[in-house]
């Protein structure tokens, strides 16, 4: 089945203060709480019109990670909660991009990392492991990963120029195949290390650090 894989960027302090914050948000956070649980509501409503039951609602998932849990034993919770956690990065962050679509992401990223080290990349600006990295390991609680998706990737904001000039630097050399999709990961790389580096030079509040990946089926 093919992934949709999309990004935006946004603080990570911002979306851990909402894990576990229950009775402690400010009237800001509350504000975009609002926000959040609408987007769990609408989530949950399309999944119900397809028929489908993780066993625990969306809006009921993201009370627990408000709550500062994920303990539910349901068969297919970790879908549930990692769904909210996405809504609550998508309203603390950017306007979501579409990276691309792949009938196997972790089979094309992980080929895409072997060219690449291959022509002397250095591993830390390799993307499959950021791709499937999990949420923060920052969260003060164990959340469950789904093994069917939806999943969440991280990539820091100060390494989109690295990477892409490292990219660019061995397009011509990298097997032909793989030279498309890497063209459009470096503009996107690029435009979002410009749009990060004006913001933090430009916007006193500005603090986010972090692109956000989403894969879902």
């Amino acid at each position: 089945m093919s992934r949709i894989i999309s990004y935006n960027t946004a603080d990570k302090a911002d979306v851990l203060a909402f894990l576990g914050a229950a009775g402690n948000l400010t009237a800001d956070q509350e504000r975009v709480l609002e926000m959040v649980r609408e987007r769990a509501r609408r989530s949950q409503e399309e999944l119900d019109r397809q028929g489908i039951d993780w066993g625990l609602s969306i809006p009921d998932a993201l009370d627990h990670l408000v709550a500062g849990r994920a303990d539910s034993d349901a068969s297919y919770a970790a879908g549930a909660y990692c769904r909210a956690l996405q809504h609550i990065i998508d309203c603390n962050g950017s306007d979501p991009a579409e990276l691309g679509v792949y009938s196997k992401p972790s089979t094309f990223f992980g080929l895409l990392d072997e060219e690449l080290r291959r022509l002397g990349v250095s591993a830390d600006l390799l993307l499959h492991q950021h791709l499937f990295s999990g949420p923060p390991q920052e969260i003060p609680f164990f959340l469950p990963h789904p093994v069917d998706g939806p999943y969440i990737g991280m990539f820091p904001l100060a390494k989109a120029k690295p990477a892409a000039d490292a990219y660019r630097a061995v397009l011509d050399r990298l097997d032909e195949s793989f030279r498309y999709d890497l063209r459009e990961l470096i503009e996107k790389l690029e435009f979002e290390h410009t749009e990060w580096e004006y913001a933090t030079e430009k916007i006193d509040w500005y603090t986010q650090d972090t692109i956000f990946f989403s894969i879902r089926g």
